[in-house]
């Protein structure tokens, strides 16, 4: 197949659009100009992309997997031709990146503040979200993620990982005793995190004799994200189980104290995925120079 790129441009653009009319306002070519362009495209790719009528336009089955295969890739040319022309360049321009609502509060940020300082073309949109986002879709240039990950469209760095923490306030201890083994925990106020994702209250994570397990816990709070579990631990209303980024300096000043970590659970992966298309582009290299820089890689360690 021959096809222009051209061609599927403007085929990209009606289907997001919904419209020849609207595609075409927006590229500066006439509704038959297009029309016949797909038409084409239809015809050496021996398949039909669109259903036509006078009022209404959608995709046919080939045409939503045509548009799922070709979008990633035009898209990918474009960058490649931006960063051609400016190969060399100062970061500039924005740069998109997703990552944990909480490590992006804790790491994230004083990252972001250094790179905006020291480039000052460069623009960065931080989007803190614990949901699954899109990174081809919805347009990202980079997401960090927490967990196993299974997208062939993208590249991934592996981090270093995240280790878990077991805490409570001295105030709290005091009051309800330390627990020395995971079963004790049954006796005390354990407060949790339920998962946006799926609406379920998330399991604490061990090891018992060297394997890894995940156990229900109870207690009389629960909450949507694991910030405010600090601050509730803090001031004494219960044990805790975060990361230990988010409780680094309470540690460090003993508002907060650790427990059971003879059976602390096994680090949480953290990884750096973005597009092909974008791994040789200045504003991701620089961020992903201080990102591992700053939090360190799997090769290198934290």
């Amino acid at each position: 197949m021959n096809a222009d790129l051209n061609a599927i441009r403007q085929f990209i653009k009606v289907a997001d659009n919904q419209s020849f009319t609207v595609a075409a306002t927006q590229l500066g070519i006439t509704q038959s100009g297009i029309s016949r362009a797909i038409s084409r495209l239809e015809a050496q790719l021996g398949v039909k992309l669109l259903h036509r009528n006078t009022r209404s336009l959608s995709l046919t089955a080939d045409g939503e997997l045509f548009l799922f295969r070709v979008r990633p890739l035009i898209s990918g040319l474009s960058d490649a031709q931006h960063e051609m022309r400016h190969h060399g360049n100062a970061p500039k321009g924005t740069l998109k990146v997703s990552a944990p609502s909480a490590f992006g509060r804790a790491i994230l940020i004083p990252i972001v503040s250094e790179l905006l300082e020291s480039h000052p073309q460069l623009n960065i949109e931080l989007v803190l979200t614990d949901r699954i986002v899109d990174i081809i879709d919805e347009g990202f240039d980079a997401v960090i993620r927490s967990g196993p990950v299974a997208d062939a469209r993208v590249i991934a760095k592996r981090l270093s990982s995240a280790n878990w923490v077991t805490v409570a306030s001295a105030k709290y201890l005091a009051r309800r005793g330390v627990p020395k083994c995971i079963k004790e925990l049954s006796q005390h106020n354990c407060l949790r995190v339920r998962l946006s994702s799926n609406g379920l209250i998330n399991p604490w994570r061990f090891t018992d004799n060297g394997k890894p397990i995940s156990m229900d816990v109870g207690g009389n709070l629960i909450l949507d994200h694991g910030d405010p579990l600090v601050e509730a631990a803090v001031s004494g209303t219960g044990i805790v189980q975060l990361l230990t980024f988010f409780v680094r300096p309470y540690l460090a000043d003993g508002r907060l104290q650790e427990v059971l970590s003879h059976n602390a659970p096994p680090p949480q992966p953290l990884t750096l995925l973005y597009p092909p298309s974008r791994q040789y582009s200045a504003k991701l290299t620089v961020f992903r120079e201080a990102l591992i820089s700053h939090w360190g890689d799997q090769e290198a360690g934290t």
